[in-house]
């Protein structure tokens, strides 16, 4: 697909992926589907709002996955 898209979901990245990260990732995905690296005026507002939805639906995709292995953190006090 787009080698400029990288994997955003532990253990590639430690830590949760950020705003930026989700948002690069729906704008390069966005950039590569439509051929377009920045889009003509009259496309922009569906350009954008694509990219929205991709990072919408990039952060529910994260926020569902349970990685097999992955440590749980427990609230649980003793």
């Amino acid at each position: 697909m787009c080698r400029s898209i990288k994997t955003l979901r532990p253990p590639a990245l430690p830590e949760k992926a950020t705003e930026e990260e989700i948002r690069a990732a729906a704008l390069q995905y966005v950039r590569k589907v439509s051929g377009f690296r920045a889009p003509a005026a009259h496309n922009q507002e569906v350009f954008d709002a694509a990219v929205e939805a991709i990072a919408e639906a990039t952060r529910d995709l994260l926020d569902g996955l349970q990685v097999r292995g992955a440590a749980v953190t427990s609230t649980a006090t003793v």
